[in-house]
């Protein structure tokens, strides 16, 4: 079959990945433009774009949908389906109308459960037990589509969002195999989502790091879980900013919202419901993330005092 890919980051990789390796022709991989990365800011590819131009695809990097060069661009491609994973641009009607099967998204949650831009992220701060990847014939709407497949997996009590995304991306990989062997058979059986069960999941941004100590252990445990890698949860200490990246629940007491009770060995913290969450991973303003017990040979913290 004739596909078009539209992705960018390396969530979006495995998918491509599976395309090339069932031998559909990929007539073309659309893309976002490529941009500075790092503190020399130097011009950098998305991963899609890499893994396409390494396999000698054509790639299309259009940076508007809607004034009708990327609709040329697609039918240079002329594809009979278009593929879409994690690609960051919403396709205007004259796209999702092109090809003949239309274009299918591979969409990392149960949906209608987390329609939007960061469905991995909001399962873990939700504190979700479960989620998944569903295929979805594109519609105008934001995830509003007919499902077609799903594919569902757990969420560990630790589970990091990274982890979350690695695993979910794997799996999206093997639910577009079914969904393109399907489709070819003329097996799919689209279903409507029930519009009055979705649940929205809002992009990311810092403004969401700050832990409020209030909040009880186990929220505050799934917020640094659900912002890990980024854009990391983050409290102050001794009026300096430190990011924690992983923590686990303690069955240690505490008092006090934000009150450090043990400070050795290990970093335990109490939170607003008075439980606590033992911090595993942390990082100073300016220096690279590290164990706690490694951080506080360093940055000696006294019994007593309080995260901010």
């Amino acid at each position: 079959m004739r596909v078009v890919f539209m992705g960018t980051p390396e969530f979006a990789v495995p998918c491509l990945q599976k395309l090339i390796d069932l031998g559909h022709e990929v007539t073309g991989v659309f893309t976002q433009p490529d941009k500075p990365q790092g503190r020399k800011m130097i011009l950098t590819p998305p991963p899609v774009k890499e893994l396409a131009l390494a396999n000698g695809l054509t790639v299309y990097q259009p940076v508007k949908m809607k004034d009708g060069t990327a609709l040329e661009m697609l039918k240079e491609a002329n594809p009979e389906l278009v593929i879409v994973v994690a690609y960051g641009k919403i396709l205007p009607k004259e796209i999702l109308d092109y090809p003949e099967h239309g274009c299918i998204n591979i969409h990392a949650s149960l949906l209608p459960k987390l329609r939007g831009a960061a469905p991995i992220q909001w399962s873990v701060i939700n504190g979700f037990d479960k989620t998944g990847v569903t295929s979805m014939q594109m519609d105008e709407g934001l995830d509003t589509g007919d499902m077609l497949l799903k594919g569902e997996i757990e969420i560990g009590e630790n589970d990091t969002a990274g982890d979350m995304h690695d695993r979910l991306s794997v799996l999206g990989a093997e639910i577009l195999e079914k969904t393109i062997d399907a489709l070819m058979k003329n097996e799919l059986k689209p279903e409507k989502q029930n519009h009055d069960e979705f649940t929205y999941a809002p992009m990311l941004s810092k403004d969401l790091s700050p832990i409020d100590w209030n909040c009880s252990a186990l929220e505050i445990h799934n917020k640094i879980r659900g912002l890990s890698p980024w854009p990391s949860a983050n409290a102050k200490l001794n009026g300096k900013t430190v990011k924690i990246h992983k923590s686990v629940l303690s069955d240690v007491k505490g008092k006090h919202a934000g009150e450090i009770v043990e400070a050795g060995k290990r970093l335990v913290v109490s939170c607003g419901d008075s439980k606590c969450i033992e911090i595993l991973t942390l990082q100073a303003e300016g220096k690279k993330a590290m164990p706690a017990s490694d951080f506080l040979r360093g940055n000696p913290v006294e019994i007593g005092a309080f995260f901010e």
